[in-house]
């Protein structure tokens, strides 16, 4: 049969798990989209992918991750692209719209080592691998003896490199190692309070064109309103604040009841200077949360703030 719903992801496992779990949860709402074959999953090369040498700020940002995807769209040979949030720039092309999300996963950092069980258990100027300039400024302004090497690669791969003892920690989301059911191989997992987490980390995004009213209306029954509300809110944030792979950002939006609570800090790129603030507000003004204290911060840290 001819697929009904067709979707685009990157190729990597951790791409095609999210991919996966987007297809069942539309199946489970709409029973028209049920049938074997009437959701076509298929695989995208990006720029980012083809390009695993140097830092994601170095080689062009976030954009790397999903240009390919999204052209997908444009050109009409997909009707939906599953992004991990994270890797989104906050300004989407023309004729695009988020129009779901699906809920959120754990949102914190963990701690992967060859032999240390924590971040002060690694030993004077320990080499931690990152590609994230976010992590690397984290950790300079608690650790400046640490020396810090590029380390990209899909999640197996780094985690490969950790346990062969090429470098001797690493990073990575808790999201990602918990889909693709390595979450055994943490050490530990950062608190927010010693590692904010990047801006919707752990969140599933699914982008279609905007006037695909048939699409838009499949997405509307599988959306999760409170990611979606904590989404608005960091992506706000990071937009006032001209955020990019390029710029150490870190935000973090929780709900309790109807309360939402954001909390956000730029570090100047060396961890020589961090910048904090926390709100507390309404959902319905997630994003004028959000943009209110990215200005402010912007305003505190004045010009110059994130060169390095």
């Amino acid at each position: 049969m001819t697929a009904s719903l067709r979707i685009a992801t990157r190729g990597s496992p951790l791409a095609l798990v999210q991919a996966n779990e987007t297809r069942d949860r539309l199946a489970a709402a709409h029973p028209d989209l049920a049938a074997p074959g009437a959701i076509e999953i298929t695989t995208y090369r990006t720029t980012g992918d083809r390009q695993q040498v140097g830092s994601l700020s170095d080689i062009g940002g976030k954009g790397l991750f999903t240009k390919e995807i999204e052209d997908a769209l444009l050109d009409g040979s997909a009707d939906i692209a599953v992004h991990s949030m994270k890797d989104v720039p906050t300004i989407l092309p023309d004729g695009l719209v988020m129009a779901a999300y699906l809920p959120r996963e754990d949102p914190r950092d963990a701690f992967i080592a060859h032999t240390a069980t924590g971040l002060a258990d690694l030993p004077h100027g320990a080499t931690v691998g990152t590609a994230s300039l976010r992590r690397k400024a984290i950790l300079l302004s608690a650790r400046p003896d640490i020396k810090i090497e590029v380390l990209r690669g899909n999640v197996e791969t780094r985690l490969n490199k950790i346990e062969a003892g090429e470098m001797d920690a690493t990073f990575l989301a808790a999201a990602g190692l918990k889909r693709l059911g390595l979450f055994d191989r943490a050490r530990s997992v950062l608190s927010p309070d010693d590692m904010l987490p990047a801006v919707c980390q752990g969140a599933i995004g699914i982008e279609c064109r905007e006037d695909d009213v048939k699409t838009r209306s499949w997405l509307a029954a599988i959306n999760h309103t409170d990611t979606e509300t904590c989404v608005a809110a960091e992506r706000a944030f990071l937009a006032a604040l001209d955020g990019s792979c390029r710029t150490p950002i870190a935000a973090l939006a929780t709900i309790n009841g109807d309360i939402l609570t954001l909390r956000g800090l730029i570090v100047r790129p060396d961890g020589s200077e961090t910048l904090a603030a926390q709100q507390d507000g309404g959902l319905a003004d997630a994003s004028n949360m959000g943009r209110l204290m990215g200005d402010g911060l912007h305003r505190r840290a004045g010009p110059g703030f994130f060169d390095e």
